[in-house]
């Protein structure tokens, strides 16, 4: 994107200069957009400016024709009702991750407010992680709000590379309860099991942990209000993920019982048929094939390695890298069409490639 670009807003004002708002800052600065920063804390505002994602507000700014609040969940509500007061001819959105309890606590002219999620986030947060790249391709909700103020907001994300996704605030609050916040808890609590491993058998996680845990690494601080404020979404889920277990317990504690092991069996093959159900680049995964690939700790191996499938022919749906620790090896997960990874498992070992087995 240019410098040159046109935007549905000339002049945004952004209350938060955290993850979201300060990567919202860095894509509209790029292009051309004139952004003002606002923070509780000024060395967020500081940091964040420094980035490059935007000024800080002064009471001689221009008037913001969009004002994105990009607080925490637990104030998101009152700053976005300040916002409205402050700027009255100006359009507001929020990037909160829950919103029907934005909706409740809006006050004032809620007319002029669009509550939207960017599903965007990093396990890691703050300024230091902004990317102005966040955004794109990936979903971003639009809710709840008057036209054509809203037609504005999805070019906005548009503008961002976001793709629009309209939905009220009911219907994202279920969704994200299922394939945000249970996989989180999953996550933190699995995560947390850990704490107690030794040295030695902490040394033989490979990536199955890895991808389970990876987002327990994220702010606990946060999530505590993510879930507080969407706990009836969520309960629902986590109960049935307990009795789901409390089956599986059942079954694990006498496997000679008859059914047992088909009760396993049965709960394993769920598993399956959820993972085969998420979208992939062309629709579900169910069609995609993984392939784990030996490469040497050096430079230019990776680059090597796509190359020559691109020589071939062979249009690789996704990646994933690992290293091995304590050895000079990684591990690239090469994801592709099932009906070219025979072929493409048979060119790689003629190349010279070592081939890692199945992925876990």
């Amino acid at each position: 994107m240019n410098a040159t670009a046109v935007s549905s807003f000339p002049c945004v004002h952004i209350v938060g200069c955290g993850l979201l708002g300060t990567s919202i800052g860095l894509a509209l600065t790029q292009r051309g957009v004139a952004v003002t920063l606002e923070d509780s804390s000024p060395a967020a505002v500081d940091l964040a400016r420094d980035y490059g994602a935007g000024d800080a507000r002064e009471d001689t700014s221009a008037v913001p024709s969009l004002v994105v609040v990009a607080t925490p969940p637990d104030v998101v509500g009152s700053v976005v009702s300040a916002s409205l007061r402050a700027f009255p001819e100006a359009t507001v959105i929020d990037v909160a991750s829950v919103k029907k309890q934005v909706y409740a606590d809006v006050s004032g002219d809620a007319a002029r407010f669009v509550g939207t999620h960017p599903m965007a986030g990093r396990e890691r947060g703050g300024a230091v992680s902004a990317r102005s790249d966040l955004f794109t391709g990936r979903p971003w909700v639009i809710c709840e709000g008057e036209e054509p103020r809203r037609s504005r907001v999805r070019e906005f994300v548009q503008e961002l590379g976001g793709i629009p996704v309209d939905m009220d605030a009911t219907q994202h609050d279920e969704a994200v309860a299922l394939v945000s916040h249970l996989p989180q808890i999953v996550a933190s609590v699995s995560a947390s099991r850990l704490g107690s491993a030794t040295p030695a058998a902490l040394s033989l996680a490979g990536a199955g942990i890895r991808d389970v845990t990876r987002v327990a690494a994220s702010d606990p601080a946060l999530w505590v209000q993510i879930l507080a404020a969407n706990s009836t979404a969520v309960l629902p889920h986590v109960k049935a993920l307990r009795a789901d277990l409390d089956n599986l317990i059942s079954a694990l504690e006498n496997t000679s019982a008859k059914g047992a092991r088909a009760q396993i069996a049965s709960r394993l093959q769920s598993g399956v048929a959820g993972v085969s159900a998420l979208p992939g680049k062309h629709g579900v995964s169910s069609e995609l094939a993984s392939l784990l690939v030996v490469i040497d700790d050096t430079p230019g191996q990776l680059a090597r390695l796509l190359t020559q499938l691109g020589d071939w022919g062979i249009n690789l749906e996704d990646l994933r890298l690992e290293h091995s620790p304590g050895a000079n090896i990684g591990f690239a997960e090469l994801s592709v069409s099932k009906n070219v990874v025979s072929v493409m498992e048979q060119k790689l070992v003629e190349a010279g490639w070592k081939i890692s087995g199945e992925t876990e």
